[in-house]
């Protein structure tokens, strides 16, 4: 099998194991005698799996029984807007750490006051800001845990007397957090757990209870934890996935392997960059490099354009950047390999030496 190295920034690689367990599930799923995408969704066999999924993510992320966690379908555009239509009240604070943040913004706006609470624009969203400046009658802080386009992570989480909703779509499951500190956690689940197409959202019960109720039933997460995400067919195959990733990183020992792993990976390119004496050009600070995205220039946008066509060249895709930024990036999701990083970090040294 002539498979590549997958660094895309999502949708993202999935385990071969994985892959081959759906295959070998597609037209049998369990004994059925027919697929998980052709059986019906209130089926017995389906609501197991919805059951157990939402029972491995209580456990992994060691929930306490006070959360509700949906499935549904979409990605984080879509929850950009529900998020805000359901709880912007007065006005709502955004951590300004890049673009993702700004649509999530702008989504808001339609809602009520959405303000930036800090911003990292100054340098280019290089950096994690340490502080947040809160207004008054504030409903909630929305903060991006990864992000994707600039490669910084917030390894020290904001301190604030309000809810926090979390965009956690690039770097859940990655590492070891406490996940019941915050009011509101939300992924698209295609760069670390699963099939494109399905957002996962787990809310505490007493800030769900906040949600306005003047909005239509397909929009109100009060629906989706009443209907146990089925107020319409489910993303069925994407909630297979989910489940079938939650399995897999079970097997790999659970996320302080997982974590330990993703440290290793990442470890691999910044040092390559930082020992290329300036020839790779890391954006993000050091403090706050992420371990899923590493972003980096070369000298000119005509040696990037080689770098990336000489990447291809040997197998290496999804190593350009961002189309609103330029430049090269390198994503480590859970399900890149360490012999693929070990890999691309050769590579990155042979074409320093070819080109220094």
């Amino acid at each position: 099998m002539n498979r590549v190295y997958n660094f895309n920034a999502g949708p993202s690689p999935l385990p071969l194991e994985v892959l081959e367990e759906i295959r070998d599930e597609m037209t049998n799923f369990k004994g059925t005698g027919m697929g998980i995408i052709e059986m019906s969704h209130r089926s017995k066999e389906f609501q197991s799996v919805i059951e157990e999924t939402k029972s491995l993510l209580f456990d992994l992320m060691k929930l306490t029984p006070d959360h509700e966690i949906v499935f549904i379908q979409g990605g984080g555009t879509m929850q950009f807007l529900m998020e805000s239509y359901n709880f912007l009240h007065t006005r709502a604070a955004y951590a300004d750490t890049g673009v993702w943040a700004h649509k999530a913004r702008d989504s808001a706006a339609f809602f009520g006051e959405a303000y930036d609470a800090n911003s990292a624009k100054d340098r280019n969203y290089s950096y994690i800001p340490e502080d947040c400046l809160i207004k008054p009658e504030t409903d909630y802080l929305h903060i991006t845990t990864n992000n994707t386009i600039y490669g910084t992570e917030y390894w020290k989480f904001p301190e604030v007397d309000i809810p926090i909703i979390c965009d956690m779509s690039s770097d859940i499951l990655s590492r070891r957090i406490d996940f019941n500190r915050f009011d509101m956690i939300w992924a698209g689940i295609q760069k670390n757990l699963g099939a494109a197409g399905m957002a996962l959202v787990i809310l505490k019960k007493d800030f769900a209870k906040t949600a306005r109720t003047d909005i239509p039933p397909f929009l109100r997460y009060k629906t989706f934890i009443e209907k146990d995400s089925a107020y319409n067919t489910p993303p069925v195959f994407c909630i297979y996935t989910l489940n079938k990733m939650l399995h897999w990183i079970i097997k790999q020992g659970g996320l302080d392997i997982i974590e330990k792993r993703n440290k290793e990976k990442a470890k691999l390119i910044y040092d390559i960059i930082d020992k290329s004496n300036g020839f790779y050009k890391g954006h993000a600070v050091k403090k706050d490099r992420s371990r899923m995205n590493i972003t980096f220039n070369l000298s000119s946008a005509d040696e990037e354009k080689d770098f990336i066509e000489k990447a291809k060249e040997n197998r290496f895709i999804g190593v350009n950047g961002h189309r609103l930024v330029g430049g090269c990036r390198i994503s480590l999701y859970n399900a890149v390999t360490i012999d693929a990083c070990k890999a691309v970090a050769q590579f990155m040294e042979a074409y320093r030496k070819d080109h220094q």
